[in-house]
């Protein structure tokens, strides 16, 4: 077993040529607009890709079987043939230069996932942030399960509001053995990558183990691939071998200049919008207008309008999901999707018996302390930047 440690190096496995075809986006973006993940799938052609060794969401079916036999085969292919590179017992130092042309830094390496639990009320180093839906874990873990590798998108988040973990690598990123340096498909910006020196292994340690008492204990916020990184787990529980042990993730500050928090808005259909508007005030116990209102302007059939109550939990869309989880228990038909932006909720909203809710979204410097008083947040309750901001695959490692 390896020394215990807050974050460890990885055997890294990176593409031997050709970042450009091999990295594309995260599977879970884009789900509604097939049309992007075709011009991906055009781009790659017949090349080695992450393509072909991930499931985009917005292909899944009932029966994935087939395609996950695939990928399956794919990933054998691609270890056996020399497609990557292995780098041994490496963290890489990552800076990503986003489409707005602002630059986000990252630190990949591995946790250990008996330092991560997904549950509400959990004390572990690291944490959800949000609610975890329980059924969407099976599916992943299918793929998981016979998968020779891992090649994540999660991203962990760190307090560190003195940037003293990231700042202290990039003054001295010159002195490292660079990894990679190029642009990515699709509108994505461009990255660049280095291999961390073993010197400063140590460093990283002290300076995570500050963060880690000055947090009480809650060290890392799951930011992005919360059920892939709680998959992780649930296989590591199956088969609870060393490799299994720990995941692939990406650190980055919270406090990065270059990470925007953005609220993912409500669209409920199947409903009479002015009965929705009234059952959720009437929930709520009435309009309020009292200086901790939680505001939300509902827009439907080119109409909106405004409400204000008083919050039945610490945040708008707490108080929102709420109820609407409760509204669908007990109204058959009527469904809900996540909508990012503002112009995309009000075009949805127009469309006959819908519904849209815009609110004000939690603010990044509250994360942190709104997960240690109140545990994880409810699903879907915030996105870090826009969907071209999401981490690309390109990093991998043997589990197995």
């Amino acid at each position: 077993m390896k020394k215990k440690k807050l974050f460890y190096p990885a055997d890294v496995l990176l593409p031997k040529s050709d970042f450009e075809s091999f990295s594309v986006i995260a599977c879970d973006q884009y789900t509604s607009e097939p049309e992007y993940w075709q011009e991906v799938k055009e781009n790659v052609g017949d090349k080695k890709s992450a393509l072909n060794i991930v499931l985009p969401e917005v292909y899944l079916s009932e029966d994935d079987s087939p395609r996950i036999d695939l990928i399956n085969k794919a990933m054998g292919e691609y270890l056996a043939d020399g497609t990557f590179v292995e780098y041994k017992n490496s963290f890489v130092y990552l800076e990503r230069t986003q489409p707005d042309g602002r630059v986000r830094h990252g630190l990949v390496g591995a946790i250990d996932l008996e330092d991560y639990d997904y549950q509400k009320d959990t004390d572990a180093m690291v944490r959800a942030t949000e609610a975890t839906i329980l059924e969407r874990i099976p599916p992943r873990v299918k793929i998981r399960n016979n998968a020779p590798l891992e090649m994540p998108h999660i991203m962990l988040l760190v307090d560190d509001r003195d940037n003293k973990l990231l700042g202290g690598l990039k003054s001295k990123k010159d002195s490292f053995n660079k990894l990679y340096d190029f642009t990515l498909m699709q509108n994505g910006g461009s990255i660049k990558g280095w291999q961390v020196g073993e010197n400063l292994y140590e460093d990283i340690e002290k300076v995570l183990t500050e963060l880690k008492e000055n947090s009480n204990g809650l060290l890392f916020c799951v930011g992005d691939g919360n059920h892939s990184l709680a998959t992780a787990k649930q296989c590591y529980k199956n088969n609870p071998t060393e490799m299994n042990r720990y995941a692939l993730v990406e650190v980055v500050n919270i406090h990065d200049q270059a990470l925007d928090f953005e609220p993912i808005y409500r669209t409920v259909f199947g409903v009479n919008p002015e009965t929705l508007i009234n059952a959720f005030v009437d929930y709520c116990g009435g309009e309020y207008k009292g200086a901790d209102a939680q505001k939300f302007i509902c827009y439907y059939n080119g109409e909106e309008r405004e409400v204000s109550v008083k919050g039945t939990t610490p945040i708008a869309v707490g108080t929102l999901q709420q109820f609407l989880d409760l509204y669908m228990t007990d109204n058959n038909g009527v469904t809900i999707d996540y909508i990012h932006g503002e112009d995309s909720l009000k075009k949805i909203a127009n469309r006959e018996y819908t519904v849209g809710f815009l609110y004000e979204g939690i603010k990044k410097d509250g994360l942190f302390e709104a997960v240690r008083l109140g545990g994880s947040l409810p699903r879907k309750a915030f996105s870090m930047g826009h969907a071209d901001d999401k981490r690309f695959y390109l990093e991998a490692r043997r589990i197995k």
